[in-house]
C-alpha cells in the first residue's frame, strides 16, 4: 500500500551515507559474484528495496521453481535485521500467507556484522531445511512434523503452480517420470499423461526418418 511505499522510500533518507555506501557494494558485489542459485535485482531507486530470485534446491519439494523475494532494509539497518517477504506463493512452515519470512537470522540470532549475502544464504537454507518449531504457517508446520508425504505434494503443487516457468514436452515427461517413481497418480500426473503420449510419439517418427536415413 502507499502508507508502506513511503516508509520504504523514507528509510533511504534515514540511513546514514556510510550504510549507503557498505548496502550498494555489498549489492554491487552479489550482482557480479553471486551465490549459486541466487539471483540479485538492484532497486537502482530504492536500495532499501533488495529484490531477489531463489532456484528450488534439488531434493526438496521447491526443485526447479524460481522463487521471487524481497528484503526490505528499516531505518536503524544494520542495528536491526532486514525483513524478508517471498513474492512467490510458497507452502513452506516459515512462510506466512503474505509471503513474510521467519528465520532466526532474521530475528533473535541477528548481528549488525552479518551482510545482505548471508540473510539470502540463510533464506535458500531455509528451503532445504524447514524449522516446524517457528511456524508461521501452522498447517505446513504440522504436516511437516506429522504427514511428511502430505506436506511434500502440497509444496510440490505449489512449486509448480506458482514457482516454475513454462516446460517444454521433455520437462514435462520427466517430472512425469519422477511422479510415477514417487508411486503418484494425482491430478499432476494425469495432467502430464498426455502430454508424455506426444512425446513418445514424436521419438518414433524421429527413429523412423533416422532409419530412412
Amino acid at each position: 500500500d502507499l502508507l508502506t511505499l513511503s516508509n520504504i522510500f523514507s528509510n533511504v533518507e534515514n540511513l546514514s551515507p556510510q550504510i549507503i555506501r557498505q548496502v550498494s557494494k555489498e549489492i554491487a558485489d552479489l550482482c557480479n559474484d553471486p551465490p549459486e542459485g541466487i539471483k540479485i535485482f538492484p532497486n537502482e531507486e530504492d536500495i532499501t528495496d533488495i529484490q531477489a530470485q531463489i532456484e528450488g534446491p534439488s531434493g526438496t519439494p521447491y526443485a526447479g521453481g524460481l522463487f521471487r523475494m524481497k528484503l526490505v532494509l528499516g531505518k536503524n539497518f544494520p542495528s536491526e535485521p532486514p525483513k524478508g517477504f517471498f513474492t512467490t506463493k510458497i507452502f513452506h512452515p516459515n512462510v506466512a500467507s503474505n509471503g513474510e519470512i521467519c528465520v532466526n537470522t532474521l530475528k533473535k540470532d541477528w548481528k549488525a556484522e552479518l551482510g545482505i549475502k548471508h540473510v539470502l544464504l540463510t533464506i535458500k537454507c531455509l528451503l532445504i531445511v524447514p524449522n516446524p518449531e517457528s511456524a508461521l504457517n501452522e498447517e505446513a508446520g504440522k504436516l511437516l512434523l506429522e504427514q511428511y508425504e502430505d506436506y511434500s505434494s502440497r509444496a510440490k503443487l505449489y512449486t509448480e503452480i506458482h514457482a516454475k516457468p513454462p516446460k517444454s514436452l521433455k520437462d514435462t515427461a520427466g517430472i512425469l517420470e519422477e511422479t510415477s517413481k514417487n508411486g503418484q497418480d494425482g491430478p499432476m500426473a494425469k495432467k502430464h499423461a498426455g502430454d508424455k503420449n506426444v512425446l513418445d510419439k514424436k521419438k518414433k517418427e524421429k527413429k523412423k526418418v533416422l532409419k530412412r536415413l
